[in-house]
């Protein structure tokens, strides 16, 4: 009976073997889990809305005050392109085979 490290190292060993900007999406997918954690706690601050209009307000700003740059759509669109390029050297052309 070995620990978590000896059970789950052929799935890792997999994940290593991915190009580094595959790993760099893979691994910041916990943005998903952070994001609603953060809308927890924005409606748990408030017991009661009004009205839906108010709920869906406090999660609107919650969202805006994640990225007050306004650039985080453009460092995520960044790392896409080099996942993307690598998915496709990985699987053969396939995602870019019937581009024009």
């Amino acid at each position: 009976m070995g620990g978590i490290w000896e059970r789950s190292w052929n799935e890792f060993v997999v994940f290593l073997s991915l190009p580094p900007a595959i790993r760099q999406l893979v691994y910041t997918t916990n943005v998903i889990e952070s994001l609603n954690a953060r809308y927890r706690r924005a409606a748990q601050a408030y017991e009661h809305f009004w009205n839906e209009t108010a709920a869906l307000k406090r999660l609107y700003l919650a969202t805006l005050a994640l990225d007050s740059t306004g650039r985080g759509r453009q460092r995520c669109s960044n790392r896409w392109k080099a996942a993307l390029k690598e998915f496709d050297v990985l699987f053969g052309g396939r995602l870019t085979a019937n581009q024009v």
